[in-house]
């Protein structure tokens, strides 16, 4: 039987200057318990339920309030690339079904939505109504398996993350995350597409998302310098999920050297900046959850 989603708001929590933890990487996670180069991840939510589940249960046991479902790239157009684009409301409600199977009392479901990968008009064929449809699709989804909010993440075009989050809040009516991914270059930090963090903050604010932030890129270090300049901006909580730094290739292998006492310091740098939902991005694993889990605890009782 699943637990029910949590009855106390997440909202609520925040508002009262609780910070949450979140969880750290799927993909990274699944990589080293068997998903093959190439896999499709959501896959796993119907084929190996048990390795999905037991990366949540991970996740939890290591101290997080909340966990994001396995569904980043489990959107139709993404889908698409596997074969799998009719199965978007199997794999995504299984995802949800998943994360809350293992999700224990007090704790929290975040579905987790991803780009979709394309070019929308009027640099590419992807329609905005198209695009509205897909995140949609997905949305509805994972409300459908459980999920207590919807995790916007890693968007590069603020068009897109503009749609996607309009598209979970009017289909879903749960909370939205809104997470864009930015690196530093010669004119400040920027998203792939050039958009810099106070566009970022005003228009996802004015598309309806609860919580803004960032996630991904190069590490906590950056991400440090990202929630400094979002911070002034907006009176909305800000989630910062770091990548363990920049991977290293060994024998063929994208492995990610930041430790958790690497990275300690500077999640409590965040969390000092007045991060109000922390975690990790790729690379991050549950001890890197459970290093950050000691400063939450401590921040919550200061």
């Amino acid at each position: 039987m699943l637990n029910s989603p949590n009855s106390l708001p997440l909202l609520s929590l925040l508002s009262s200057g609780r910070v949450l933890l979140s969880d750290g990487a799927m993909g990274t996670e699944l990589q080293k318990r068997g998903l093959p180069t190439g896999g499709c991840p959501e896959l796993f939510n119907v084929t190996h339920p048990e390795i999905v589940q037991a990366i949540h249960r991970d996740y939890f046991n290591a101290g997080s309030d909340l966990v994001e479902t396995n569904s980043f790239g489990g959107n139709r157009s993404r889908l698409a690339m596997h074969g799998l684009q009719d199965r978007v409301r199997e794999l995504c409600k299984a995802a949800a079904m998943n994360a809350r199977t293992v999700c224990p009392p007090g704790k929290f479901v975040a579905g987790s939505i991803g780009p979709t990968g394309d070019l929308l008009e009027p640099l590419g064929d992807r329609t905005l109504d198209d695009t509205y449809a897909i995140f949609a699709e997905q949305a509805e989804a994972l409300a459908e398996g459980g999920v207590d909010l919807v995790f916007v993440e890693t968007m590069m075009a603020v068009e897109e993350a503009e749609i996607a989050v309009r598209a979970a809040k009017e289909r879903t009516g749960l909370p939205v995350a809104a997470t864009m991914t930015f690196e530093k270059g010669n004119a400040g930090l920027r998203t792939m597409w050039g958009v810099d963090t106070a566009t970022a903050i005003q228009r996802l604010t004015d598309a309806g998302a609860d919580v803004l932030g960032a996630n991904c890129g190069k590490g906590f270090e950056e991400m440090i310098e990202i929630v400094a300049e979002m911070r002034p901006l907006t009176d909305r909580p800000i989630a910062a999920q770091a990548n363990a730094g920049l991977p290293e290739w060994v024998d063929g292998i994208a492995v990610y050297v930041q430790t958790p006492e690497i990275i300690a310091p500077m999640a409590e740098q965040l969390l000092r900046l007045g991060v109000n939902i922390l975690g990790g991005c790729c690379g991050t694993g549950p001890s890197h959850i459970a290093a950050m889990h000691k400063l939450v605890i401590a921040k919550n009782r200061s």
